[in-house]
């Protein structure tokens, strides 16, 4: 009745995925415009306008606001406002979130009190055309060409009468 079980446990086939972290911060006294693109998780808790294509999670908390053309990330919470259309993989909606706009995404999840006006298309797989990440930030390659050491002059040619550099 109370026998332990001895059989040993199987690994699962599939890994786990590793916990996806935010590693930038939008604060909420910022105010930006522009683009942002990259990898990694991003939290915005001040106000975006611009463009948005992200190989990561993208949270907006709760003073958050985004006005985005189309949103693009892997993952994205919302639990303050965004304005424009959100294409994901995963779409949740939390209760303080609002969402004008239309979404596309595989799994879609929100809690009570959330807001959203606008359509949701569910399909199996999600296209996000995200460019592939680079190597390096800009700021990194041009560090690491500064770095670089310079190629070694030519030595001068030599006088073929004389035996003796030219000048």
């Amino acid at each position: 009745m109370f026998k332990r079980n001895t059989t040993p446990v199987e690994d699962a086939s599939d890994p786990i995925p590793a916990v996806e972290r935010i590693t930038s911060v939008l604060g909420s006294g910022v105010i930006w415009h522009g683009s942002l693109d990259g990898s990694g998780g991003v939290r915005i808790e001040g106000a975006f306008e611009g463009q948005i294509a992200l190989r990561g999670m993208l949270v907006i908390g709760e003073t958050g606001r985004v006005t985005c053309e189309n949103i693009r990330a892997n993952s994205v919470i919302v639990a303050g406002a965004v304005r424009g259309n959100i294409t994901t993989q995963k779409l949740e909606i939390r209760a303080s979130g609002r969402v004008w706009g239309d979404v596309v995404t595989t799994a879609f999840v929100t809690e009570e009190g959330a807001f959203l006006r606008g359509k949701i298309r569910m399909e199996e797989a999600v296209e996000l055309d995200l460019e592939p990440a680079p190597d390096s930030t800009p700021a990194e390659a041009a560090l690491a060409d500064s770095a670089a050491p310079a190629p070694d002059p030519e030595p001068p040619a030599e006088d073929p009468v004389v035996g003796t550099p030219s000048i």
